[in-house]
């Protein structure tokens, strides 16, 4: 025999035995397939006295083992099974291993209409309450833990929240002011190609001053906070849940809240302002060389009409917004942290929802700053 996998129908009495012989393993696992799927189409299950002979196979592994009792399940029909005959005692405990495994039934495919549409309504709504909710609960859990330390000045994490502030703000200066200050080239670009239309360049150092100070600049940065040390924090947070990290901490007796979160959301908010004024500064001073290469504005006219269209309210307007998308970034990223279960699959899955959702929520609050603001006329 050469070690080839064979599956043949044989007479036996009143039945039919399928003797199975040759070596059984993932090495042949093309072959075996074949012989498998043959059998189970051209085979009635249901007839009486199936024997699937197995005394004449020379090695078999998991993958054959497995075969085998696909095969016996494919034949079977209501309560009549195939019996297993001539298992050799050195394959006996992985036949019965596989024997365990429960078959998972293909989950019926219901096709679309009105009661699904209503029902994805539904379960949406419940993952947008379940989302707030979330937020709610890391909110009071993060403001209990602020108390705490405020009333215990000597529970409050010093050196954590320095080494935060240094991976948050300072590692984030230099993709934080190239990407402002090519986006203030790119404003400036595309306001001179408009109003040179019009004759009127100079208004180009209006539109970038008010915009960069007021919206673009707070904003751009907090986007590429959220997804520079929102997807940061909730990959770490969801690593040490994998590895039973932050169950250990309460072993302890620690708060994790306190030990692990509070931190991060105080360099959080901390260096959101600051990263937001450098990228002020660093997309002026792209709008305004790209003003003086492209439009021809000279510096000091670029100032002169900066000075004119700006005031220190657009740059308050500005700061201000900073310190609340800071929060609702890290306190996004927590809770995505704090839900990622046990496998790599939910940690990238709650990691894309982080960013996702803080971006989507950096979005609205800014929003609603502008329409507060010009409610009260600033």
């Amino acid at each position: 025999m050469n070690g080839n996998p064979t599956l043949e129908q044989t007479p036996l009495g009143a039945g039919v035995a399928l003797r199975a012989a040759g070596e059984w393993t993932v090495h042949h696992a093309p072959a075996l397939e074949k012989l498998v799927e043959h059998t189970e189409r051209s085979r009635d299950g249901s007839r009486a006295g199936l024997v699937i002979d197995v005394s004449q196979i020379s090695r078999m592994d998991t993958f054959g083992a497995w075969l085998i009792e696909r095969l016996r399940r494919g034949l079977t029909r209501g309560d009549t099974a195939p019996m297993i005959a001539g298992l050799s005692p050195d394959y006996a405990s992985l036949v019965e291993e596989v024997k365990r495994v429960k078959a998972v039934p293909e989950p019926a495919r219901v096709p679309f209409g009105p009661i699904r549409a209503v029902e994805a309504v539904g379960r949406t709504v419940a993952g947008v309450a379940e989302t707030l909710l979330g937020l709610l609960n890391m909110t009071g859990s993060i403001l209990h833990a602020f108390w705490r330390v405020i009333l215990h000045p000597s529970h409050f994490r010093l050196t954590s929240t320095v080494h935060q502030l240094e991976q948050v703000c300072w590692r984030a200066v230099p993709i934080v002011v190239l990407i402002t200050f090519l986006i203030g080239c790119i404003i400036a670009q595309q306001g001179i190609f408009q109003f040179r239309k019009f004759g009127a360049d100079v208004f180009v150092v209006d539109m970038l001053g008010v915009l960069v100070l007021r919206e673009i600049g707070v904003l751009l940065v907090a986007i590429m906070v959220a997804g520079r040390s929102g997807s940061a924090y909730t990959a770490e947070l969801g690593s040490m849940r994998m590895r039973e990290e932050v169950d250990a901490l309460r072993t302890m007796g620690f708060d994790p809240t306190e030990v692990l979160i509070l931190p991060r959301i105080l360099a959080l908010v901390i260096a959101m302002p600051i990263l937001a004024f450098l990228g002020a500064m660093a997309a002026l001073y792209g709008g305004g060389l790209t003003a003086w290469i492209y439009g021809g504005v000279q510096p000091d006219a670029f100032l002169s009409r900066l000075r004119e269209a700006i005031s220190i309210n657009h740059f308050t307007v500005g700061l201000v917004k900073a310190p609340f998308m800071a929060l609702i970034i890290g306190i996004i990223a927590c809770v995505e942290g704090a839900a990622v279960q046990g496998s790599a699959e939910s940690l990238g899955k709650h990691t894309t929802a982080s960013v996702v959702k803080s971006i989507f929520f950096v979005i609205v609050v800014d929003g609603l700053f502008a329409i507060f603001f010009a409610s009260i006329g600033v």
